[in-house]
């Protein structure tokens, strides 16, 4: 009888590692990862390292990685002191600024850790600089209150009646460093595919099938969606309601003329109400100096331009109650953002309250950037990482500045919550095949 009982158990066994086994043979992969910037690539990155063997695909409907975010952004691997205490943004990117370092300097990618000035030029900003000081206590990071004449110790040119210095911030190539974690997943068995747009979701209690518009489909157990510009637009795809829209905010920039003006990078004190830190001054690590970005809405999801205009894109930003509400009751805010796009002169006046030296003939046109900003229904900028999780799927909503320095604990993140669908997954089958 025992004996009976123990081959009945085996058996059992069996049946279940057979069922698990046909359920995984009947995927292409295990986790499907769409976007092919550094959060999507990151995710990836992760999954590779924390579960060696899962099978990971990431589809990017670009040529190449990181086309748009990651790669039109100033650079800057950012210490975490804007961000509220215990916050996802002050999590990771305090975490992140270390590792990216770690990371540039593993895989040999150009970086430096050169230290940033936040400086106020007005009285009234003084309370906000106080408050940013304290903030960055309370988040571990390493915070010097400068006067006058100590700001010019750092940077000669720029003049202020106060500002602190945070010494852990720096400068990278982030494309180099989404590069390079793609080669890297790929090299553990991700297979990374350039080329490959999303144009339908199908997901079922199986698992999730999607289809590209060059016809391909792809099934996995679990999918990924960090498609950024298009984040909301994919959850909707998979039948999932965000409850949020990106609203797509073009940030300009200028390179400046004469690089010597500055040192290292230069901050202006940041208005708490905005998700933006006001139009700065970042040296590369190619030691040229990037000005900017402003904010303006743009007319496209990746609007670069004024002329970049689609009509559908705009119609659905226009429709989100969210967006009309921004503008009633931002709009001064917006109309001075507006101006500084149109005229340089006006940019350059911008510039001038921290760098006096600057003259409009300083600024040379640089490539503008798209933020991706999310936006929920009552018209509230999320600040914060966005992530939640639904039916096989985790979403990625809302992935504002740090995300570019935080990547790498974002990815650990984003893969822990696709490795627990995987785990539900397997507990179904062996469920499902229990006796």
């Amino acid at each position: 009888m025992a004996a009976g009982g123990g081959q009945k158990a085996r058996g059992t066994r069996a049946s279940r590692i057979a069922r698990a086994g046909f359920t995984r043979a009947g995927f292409d992969c295990d986790v499907l990862v769409i976007g092919g910037g550094i959060v999507g690539l990151s995710t990836a990155y992760a999954l590779t390292r924390a579960a060696p063997g899962t099978r990971v695909v990431v589809l990017e409907k670009e040529p190449g990685p990181a086309r748009h975010q990651t790669g039109r952004n100033s650079g800057v691997i950012h210490s975490g002191i804007y961000y509220r205490p215990g916050s996802l943004k002050a999590r990771y990117a305090t975490a992140g600024s270390a590792e990216t370092a770690k990371f540039c300097a593993e895989h040999g990618i150009a970086h430096r850790i050169s230290g940033k000035l936040i400086v106020a030029t007005r009285r009234d900003e003084l309370p906000r600089l106080h408050a940013l000081v304290q903030r960055g206590r309370e988040n571990g990071i390493p915070v010097r209150e400068l006067g006058p004449a100590q700001i010019s110790e750092y940077e000669p040119r720029v003049r202020g009646l106060a500002a602190i210095r945070v010494s852990t911030t720096g400068v990278c190539d982030f494309t180099a460093v989404a590069r390079r974690l793609a080669e890297a997943a790929g090299a553990a068995g991700a297979s990374v595919r350039y080329g490959a747009e999303v144009t339908a979701v199908d997901r079922r209690a199986w698992g999730v099938a999607v289809r590209t518009a060059a016809g391909e489909t792809v099934r996995a157990r679990a999918l990924v969606n960090c498609a950024g510009l298009y984040a909301d637009r994919v959850a909707l795809l998979a039948g999932d309601d965000p409850g949020m829209r990106i609203v797509p905010f073009r940030g300009k920039y200028y390179e400046l003329a004469r690089p010597e003006l500055v040192r290292g990078l230069v901050y202006p004190v940041p208005d708490p109400a905005f998700p933006f830190l006001g139009v700065h001054l970042t040296r590369s690590v190619d030691g040229s100096v990037h000005v900017g970005p402003n904010a303006v809405p743009a007319a496209a999801r990746e609007g670069y331009t004024w002329s970049a205009v689609r009509p559908a894109e705009l119609a659905a930003t226009l429709a989100w109650p969210g967006s009309w509400r921004i503008a009633a009751r931002h709009w001064r805010y917006g109309a001075g953002e507006l101006r500084r796009s149109l005229s340089k002169h006006a940019f350059a006046t911008a510039v001038r309250r921290l760098l006096p030296a600057v003259t409009d003939a300083d600024l040379r046109p640089a490539a503008a950037g798209v933020r991706a900003q999310a936006v929920l229904r009552d018209g509230t900028l999320v600040d914060d990482f966005l992530i939640r999780r639904a039916p096989r799927t985790v979403h990625v909503l809302n992935a504002p500045s740090p995300a570019a320095t935080a990547s790498l604990p974002i990815g650990r993140e984003v893969a822990g919550r696709a490795l627990a669908v995987l785990a539900e997954d397997e507990g179904n089958v062996v469920r499902a095949g229990a006796p």
